[in-house]
């Protein structure tokens, strides 16, 4: 029964879990602790249906309990497959989307904006918006209107943000749950779930900001480019602003932290053992 325990562990990671998480807002007061407790259930979940197959092997070799129960064997490896199948496809549409996506919007901005010569790119629009666009040749986006409406110190907020998302490549992290949200079916999928991970990004990236230029500077800042529509290629620090200037004096909750590092263990640890114990 073990290799069913390890396709139902498979299920409930990758497709049960995020919906449950997402109502979890008090753990945004741990942000890096609750991203990794995402990334650690969503690996835990692809890492138990990799692991259905192998769990499967010492049946085959006692014989017995693969003739008294075929089914477990045979469901079992079904709902591994199924969970690898739908994220191999996922994958291969989300990333080709993305880069797609990205490349020809960068190549909009070099011809449209104009190079600040400190890697910034300026587009000549009134809206205050700021935004990046990460991957190879990776641009700092602004507006003129993010120009012309903060001083230095709050501008300087804003590119720090920006930078920050480049340099922790939080695409990579976004794209990554992009991909596990859309390989669940669409009744199961959990809509906050892809929302509160890109909420976390964006509170770490404040973070960032916070230790270049000070809270209420970078209160300022998220707040002068609320309004600004990010392009759904790009991370950018308008993104649930409201939320994120009630967390920029929020302390890390030691016990929140504890908690979530608690559990990205428990996902990762779990398929490995259940492994073990099917080779016992």
């Amino acid at each position: 029964m073990l290799p069913l325990a390890l396709a139902g562990l498979a299920l409930a990671l990758v497709w049960v879990a995020p919906g449950l998480m997402a109502g979890q807002t008090r753990f945004r007061r741990a942000p890096r602790a609750a991203l990794l407790a995402w990334q650690a259930v969503s690996v835990g979940g692809v890492l138990a249906a990799l692991l259905v197959p192998l769990a499967t092997l010492p049946m085959l070799l006692r014989g017995d309990e693969v003739t008294e129960h075929p089914w477990v064997t045979a469901l079992a490896v079904l709902v591994s497959v199924a969970v690898l199948l739908r994220l191999l496809v996922s994958g291969h549409l989300v990333g080709t989307r993305l880069r797609a996506a990205r490349a020809e919007h960068r190549e909009l901005v070099d011809v449209l904006g104009a190079d600040d010569g400190n890697g910034v790119r300026v587009l000549e629009h009134p809206m205050p918006t700021a935004y990046c666009i990460p991957g190879r040749g990776s641009r700092v986006v602004l507006t003129r209107g993010v120009l012309d409406a903060l001083p230095p110190d709050q501008l300087a907020a804003v590119v720090e943000h920006e930078r920050a998302h480049l340099r922790a490549r939080h695409d990579l992290l976004l794209e990554f749950f992009t991909v596990v949200h859309e390989s669940v079916p669409a009744r199961l999928r959990a809509p906050g779930a892809l929302a509160e991970v890109r909420l976390l990004v964006e509170v770490l990236a404040d973070r960032a900001a916070v230790r270049r230029t000070g809270e209420v500077t970078t209160a300022r800042a998220l707040l002068a480019v609320a309004e600004g529509r990010v392009p759904d290629i790009g991370v950018g620090a308008a993104a649930s602003a409201p939320v994120r200037m009630r967390l920029l004096t929020a302390g890390v909750q030691p016990t929140l932290a504890a908690a979530a590092y608690a559990l990205a263990v428990t996902a990762l640890v779990l398929p490995p053992a259940l492994l073990a114990l099917a080779w016992t």
